[in-house]
């Protein structure tokens, strides 16, 4: 089943090429939605895909780039929105 995640993720996660990575491993997977710094340093990610994908997806989220340290990530399912690709997200 396909599902959407809004996934907060926190730690030394911007300035470490988290969502550049995360691209990659999203189109990897077959992850579509988004990421984007927020201004208290976290990153927020929007990630859509079948239910096995997402799984190995959140994986990936905690443990990042290899400059990157995941201190914790909150994931919380919503309503779906579509999206047509990943992409980093001003």
């Amino acid at each position: 089943m396909i599902k959407h995640l809004n996934i907060y993720v926190y730690g030394k996660v911007q300035g470490v090429f988290y969502r550049a990575s995360a691209v990659d491993a999203a189109n990897s997977m077959g992850i579509k939605g988004f990421a984007r710094n927020e201004k208290d340093g976290s990153v927020y990610i929007e990630a859509e895909g079948e239910d096995s994908a997402l799984e190995k997806f959140v994986g990936w989220c905690r443990r990042g780039p290899a400059r990157a340290s995941v201190e914790r990530i909150v994931d919380e399912e919503s309503d779906m929105k579509n999206y047509a690709n990943f992409v980093i997200r001003k």
